[in-house]
Parts: C-alpha cells; structure tokens; sequence
C-alpha cells in the first residue's frame, strides 16, 4: 500500500460545511491512525480529470498509492481492510461489520437525505410529497431506535460501521429530527464525543475557512 491522500473540493458554501463526506473519511483515518494529506479539487469548474476519480464530479475520493477509490462507503471499507481498529478480523465480526455499513447507506441514509435536502431547500410548504419523505424517515428511525436501545454501537465494539451511520445520523439531528429518538440522539453523543472525531471536523470547517480568506484576498 501507498501513500494515502484524500481529495476535497477547494471550497463550498456555508450550508454543507460540516457535513460534505470527505469527514467521515478523515474520521475513520484518525481512528486508525493512519497518516494521511489533503489534495483539493476546485468546487466551481470540475475538470475531466476530476471526472476521471469521480465520475459524478463529486467528491471525496482516495488514492492509496497507485490505487484511486470514490464512493464514501467504498473508501470506508478500503481502509477498514487496512485497520483492525475499523473492522475485525475474525469472518462474524467483518459480516456483521460490513452489512451494517450497507445499511447506513441503503437503508438510513437513502430515507435521511432526500429529507434532509427539503430542509435545506428552506420550504416549509406542506405537500403529499413532504409527508411521504417524513413518514419514510421515521420508519427508519423507528427501526434504529429499537436496534440502538440495546447496544452502545452497532456491533461489539465501535468500528467503521458507526463512523458511517453516525454521519448519516448528524444530519438528521441538525434539523432535529432526532427529537422523539433519544437512543438514535445518545448514540450519535457517543460518536461525536470521540477525539478521532472532532479533530477531522475542525480540520474541515479550518479548510473552507481559509478557502474564503483566500477568495476575499482574490476578490
């Protein structure tokens, strides 16, 4: 394996800082102690060769040496591959681990998202359609408060499985759609209470900060 370097947009608006996914990436390379440096990529002109890493112009994605990985759950496992401190060895603990990783992308964050991007959006307008994405997304946190009501991570121990959904989970929660689920909200405490996790969170927030000193000096 090689040199790993992970890739970000250069900048982005106020709204998503905090929340764009090269963090959980940094996160789970802080948890594993893993050394690592930051390339960016400009947010507002996307480049065939950044269509050549991220086919949907989007990011984070990773190079590990030669080796270059897009898709936030697919660079996740990568490097859960790599740290014992990720994912266990041993085949019940990496199965548990891995569908565990799948159903924070498949099946909470796909309910999670489209949710939240209404909020995002700032329309507050009553709709059918509104009513369906609420009704989805509780259904799926109905499920993850009886999953998460006894036990402290979603396998024995923490891993890249809880990196992961605890992302997904942030996200609901800044538009407090956490409030009637105190084991999905005691469970994201848990997570973002770690040191490994609040390091890669200021080092974000520090990235898009500078970025701005550096268009106001441009401007």
């Amino acid at each position: 394996m090689g040199e790993l370097s992970l890739t970000t947009f250069d900048w982005v608006p106020e709204q998503p800082r905090g929340f764009v996914r090269d963090l959980r990436v940094r996160w789970a390379l802080e948890e594993a102690g893993l050394p690592y440096r930051v390339d960016s990529v400009p947010f507002a002109d996307r480049s065939p060769e950044h269509f050549s890493h991220q086919p949907f112009g989007q990011v984070p994605w990773l190079r590990d040496g030669a080796l270059s990985i897009f898709e936030s759950g697919a660079i996740l496992l990568h490097l859960a591959e790599r740290s014992e401190s990720l994912m266990p060895r041993d085949p019940p603990g990496r199965s548990r681990t891995i569908e565990w990783l799948f159903a924070a992308l498949n099946s909470v964050e796909m309910a999670s998202l489209p949710w939240a991007l209404v909020r995002f959006s700032g329309d507050t307008t009553p709709s059918p359609g509104r009513a369906q994405l609420d009704a989805f997304l509780d259904i799926r946190l109905r499920h993850m408060e009886t999953v998460l009501s006894e036990r402290d991570w979603l396998t024995h121990r923490f891993g890249v499985a809880d990196i992961l959904m605890v992302d997904v989970l942030r996200l609901v929660d800044r538009f407090e759609g956490l409030a009637h689920h105190p084991a999905c909200r005691a469970y994201l405490a848990r997570g973002t209470e770690r040191p490994a996790f609040a390091k890669p969170l200021a080092d974000q927030m520090a990235h898009f900060a500078l970025a701005d000193e550096r268009r106001t000096h441009r401007l």
